[in-house]
């Protein structure tokens, strides 16, 4: 355990020191969320107008949209360690730490403790940024850390299934499939209105997408009204899980080919 920790925290810290000293690295991913929560929260407002979206949601446009970009930014900033993963492999340098760590699995926890922690900076800028644009809050602290959590199991999904794909394929040009997968699980959920209000197909696809019963009981923490709390913890715990079990194989393909 000492020797796993020890590694771990060798590969954060290096993590963290060249995201934080690399403004290409640390702005895109916290102007991306920022971006997403002005156009859907700002110009996208008028949805909340819709009939029965407030028998849904009780609380303004701006706390909808808020959790859905938190847990994108959550998702989000696990692939985007993931791309760092990628492209230490691409520079030779995972390989080198391959050969030299004790406990390999601290490898793939150093990379997982960085996103979170990268990912921390964002949430709270984000979470800023959204009571200043005056969203309401309805839950209460037991609430808003169920909500955060939520989004820390995303998180955690997000960079592992990402290492998986970096581990595999070992080249920056694995960005997109790691990238688009989430970004469709996440945009075949319900982002600009309630389930109920959803029709057709997508109203279809969103009902079986894991990330609906997140977001949805996401959205029912921040109102104080929790619903599906437990589906919602269910369904993130498997995908971590799952997404654990790929990051560890994929771990064992990048040692085999050395």
């Amino acid at each position: 355990m000492r020797a796993t920790l020890s590694v771990a925290y060798g590969v954060a810290w290096r993590v963290l020191h060249n995201v934080l000293r690399n403004p290409s690295l640390i702005v895109p991913s916290l102007l991306f969320p920022l971006f997403f929560f002005t156009a859907f929260a700002g110009g996208l407002s008028r949805v909340s107008q819709l009939p029965g979206f407030d028998r849904s949601f009780d609380l303004n446009y701006t706390a909808f949209q808020f959790v859905f970009v938190l847990l994108q930014s959550a998702a989000f900033g696990g692939v985007f360690t993931g791309f760092g993963v990628a492209r230490d492999f691409e520079s030779g340098f995972a390989r080198r730490l391959l050969v030299a760590a004790p406990r390999r699995s601290g490898i793939l926890l150093g990379y997982a403790v960085a996103a979170v922690c990268r990912w921390l900076i964002t949430a709270t800028l984000l979470t800023v940024v959204a009571l200043l644009a005056g969203m309401q809050v309805g839950g209460g602290p037991v609430d808003l850390f169920g909500l955060y959590l939520l989004a820390f199991l995303l998180n955690l999904a997000g960079v592992l299934w990402a290492s998986g794909v970096a581990m595999r394929l070992r080249t920056m040009q694995a960005g997109p499939l790691m990238q688009m997968p989430v970004f469709l699980g996440l945009f075949f959920a319900p982002v600009y209105v309630p389930l109920d209000l959803l029709q057709g197909w997508i109203h279809a696809a969103a009902t079986v997408n894991p990330a609906t019963r997140l977001l949805e009981s996401g959205r029912s923490l921040l109102a104080g009204s929790p619903t599906e709390v437990p589906l919602a913890f269910g369904a993130g715990i498997a995908l971590a899980l799952a997404f654990g079990v790929w990051a560890m194989r994929g771990l064992r393909k990048a040692e085999a080919a050395g």
